[in-house]
């Protein structure tokens, strides 16, 4: 039997046509309609923060957060260089200095033992990346920022039904940021973000940034008579269709979660004879961490084996991929940013991953196939 498995299948449980239609039907689709509000109550009960706020992409969501701690031209914002290019771009574009800090091999996150040495007077916020939904060490990341006064923006643009001791990422610094791309566990039917406000004295300002920098929303809930200009702001609303998509995936999240965590398990329990024979490494997870099973990957031992074992995926119609190059050794990553102490695992862990194929409705005779196709290469 032949396969031609893709490496991703955009997230679809049913009910979203019917949303959408009701929503187009509703003459409210500019958004903050029905199903905006739907969404936005589902996620303030299930994060238990103090706002959530419905945005066009998690990389919007990282511009309202680089607005709303006032990043200026000098600053200096501290992230892992291997990361999406957003988690740069959106304090670049406010004039940030981007200090890359090395990652741990382990996790993939920020080396939480490293940012302190990075830290200098310009130094304004930590934008920890959860990546693969494990939470970084953010007691520690917490504890260095309150010492030195500066912000914390999760980006959990991977981390939505993902805890950090039992906290929602994206609950524990002063902003979070998600995104409901295709590619992700939830997904609003292509783009998609949130901004996760934590600190009260955001929220009003958000709701300005968000509405053009009008205080369009305070007109709506009758406290004012009029609206008008206010702040700096962009159009940060996702639209109501969109929206609608979003929530008929939010009325399956445990079965969707469950789901996929299966998957990641059978890949796990499958390729653990291979780690024992050192012929790869499997994800860890550290005990203090629930994870979402946003992806599953495997680590070669290096790049050669790794474009190998691509190829071999490709003639059998798997479709796997790698991920991330790291940001500093980019033209804009070295015109923007620098890079805090020595690439000691960032360059070196990125050439050796590959992602495995991980969606809802991924048959188990798939995955069969794709477990079967790696020993095969291997032994």
């Amino acid at each position: 039997m032949s396969y031609q498995i893709p490496f991703n299948k955009p997230c679809y449980t049913g009910n979203e046509d019917k949303y959408i239609l009701e929503a187009i039907k509703s003459n409210k689709i500019s958004g903050d309609g029905k199903f905006s509000k739907k969404c936005q109550k589902w996620f303030e009960e299930k994060l238990k923060c103090k706002k959530a706020l419905l945005t066009p992409s998690c990389t919007h969501a990282l511009e309202m957060a680089a607005i709303l701690i006032d990043i200026k031209p000098g600053d200096e914002v501290i992230i892992p260089s291997y990361t999406f290019v957003s988690t740069a771009n959106a304090f670049v574009l406010r004039g940030a200095k981007i200090v890359f800090v090395d990652i741990r091999p382990d996790t993939m996150n920020i080396d939480e033992t490293k940012i302190e040495a990075s830290i200098t007077e310009k130094t304004k916020a930590i934008v920890p990346v959860h990546y693969a939904g494990v939470g970084c060490e953010m007691d520690i990341i917490m504890k260095i920022a309150d010492k030195y006064n500066l912000f914390v923006i999760e980006d959990a643009a991977q981390g939505m039904m993902s805890n950090y001791k039992n906290k929602p990422l994206g609950t524990i610094g002063h902003l979070g940021c998600y995104s409901f791309h295709e590619t992700k566990n939830y997904t609003s039917g292509g783009e998609g973000g949130l901004l996760i406000i934590n600190d009260e004295k955001f929220i009003k300002r958000a709701e300005i940034i968000r509405e053009k920098g009008t205080n369009r929303n305070a007109f709506f809930r009758g406290e004012v008579d009029k609206y008008t200009w206010i702040d700096i702001g962009s159009s940060y609303l996702m639209n109501e269709i969109s929206a609608a998509y979003l929530y008929a995936q939010l009325e399956k999240a445990n079965e969707i979660n469950n789901y996929r965590l299966k998957i990641w398990q059978k890949y796990y329990d499958g390729l653990k004879e291979l780690e024992k024979k050192g012929y790869i490494q499997l994800p860890i997870v550290p005990k203090e961490c629930n994870h979402n099973a946003h992806m599953f990957y495997i680590k070669t031992k290096d790049l050669k084996i790794r474009t190998k074992l691509l190829k071999f995926f490709k003639e059998r119609g798997i479709f796997a991929t790698f991920h991330y190059i790291p940001l500093h050794s980019s033209p804009a990553g070295k015109k923007y940013g620098k890079f805090g102490g020595k690439d000691i695992y960032t360059t070196k862990e990125s050439e050796k991953i590959i992602r495995l194929p991980l969606f809802y409705g991924l048959k188990e005779k798939e995955i069969s196939y794709i477990i079967n196709t790696i020993k095969k290469f291997f032994i």
